[in-house]
């Protein structure tokens, strides 16, 4: 079948990957501009970009995805199906409307739970037991499309979202054939989706601020939901730390306040306590409880900022 494919983070890459070696015929990627990152402003290319050029795949990488130079690309391209995973922008009637087969998304929850672009994370954050994939048959609206397959996962207490969401991308790349073999062979039909919808907003820096009066359970659901970024952080005389791995015990204590250093560090919460195991003061790399304490004369009994 002939494909362009849609996408531009690393979640993509499995499903792209998966396509090759399925013997379809991947004729473009579409993927996001490059961006300028770190302190040196060093440009940097999106990694389904540079999977494509490894693989002689044409890229394109549209500032407006309206522009009709681009649409005309597309077009002269004749796609009999588009596959979108993770590009990051909503694609515009012309586009859909352009493939023979539709627009196919590769979406990280259990439609209609988390609509948007951030389900895997908040899918932990809120403390599911179970997420999964979702690919459907794509319409204007933001992942309203019908129903093709769904599979679920079960999240785990030492899932964070970096962990999930490579299970996730793996399960997406699987299922993604499986939904193209259906189609080709005419036994998917495209269900509308069911149930109350939920939605999953994208996350700014200043998201992972943490609030030591929620229980641990929700704290300890909130560092594994922000992990790797943008991070779950506080401040501890003024210095700013983020906090990667923690685990919940048992006992009480007051919110925010420092309850045990040395061999463990101890935080309260407004219900139950948190045992901070990893952490990474700002400026440096990420280092273990015992040795941050082992570089300051924290006492107990003192509260973070």
């Amino acid at each position: 079948m002939r494909i362009i494919f849609f996408g531009t983070p690393a979640f993509a890459i499995p499903s792209l990957t998966a396509l090759l070696h399925s013997g379809e015929e991947v004729l473009a990627v579409v993927t996001q501009p490059d961006k300028r990152k770190g302190r040196g402003r060093v440009s940097s290319s999106p990694p389904v970009k540079e999977l494509a050029i490894d693989k002689g795949i044409k890229v394109l990488q549209p500032i407006n995805i309206k522009d009709p130079l681009f649409l005309g690309d597309l077009s002269n391209i004749m796609p009999e199906l588009i596959v979108v995973v993770a590009y990051g922008k909503i694609l515009p009637a012309q586009i859909l409307k352009l493939p023979s087969h539709g627009c196919i998304n590769v979406h990280a929850s259990l439609l209609p739970k988390y609509r948007g672009a951030a389900p895997i994370q908040w899918a932990i954050i809120n403390g599911d037991k179970k997420t999964g994939i979702t690919t459907m048959l794509m319409d204007e609206g933001l992942d309203t499309g019908n129903i093709l397959l769904q599979e679920e996962t079960e999240i785990h207490d030492d899932d964070n979202a970096e962990i999930l969401c490579k299970r996730l991308a793996e399960l997406g790349a699987s299922m993604l054939v499986k939904t193209i073999k259906g189609i080709k062979d005419g036994f998917i039909k495209p269900t509308p989706q069911a149930g109350t919808p939920s939605y999953a907003p994208t996350f700014k820096k200043g998201d992972g601020r943490l609030n030591w009066s929620m229980t641990a359970r929700e704290i300890f659901n909130f560092i594994r939901g922000m992990y790797p970024w943008p991070c779950a952080y506080c401040y501890l005389n003024k210095e700013r730390i983020k906090i990667t791995r923690a685990k919940v015990l048992e006992g009480t204590g007051s919110p925010g306040r420092i309850e045990k250093t040395g061999e463990k560090f101890i935080a309260g919460t407004g219900e139950g306590l948190i045992l901070i195991i990893e952490l990474q003061p700002e400026g440096k790399k990420p280092m273990s409880a015992k040795a941050f304490l082992q570089g300051r004369r924290l006492k107990e009994g003192a509260f973070f900022d």
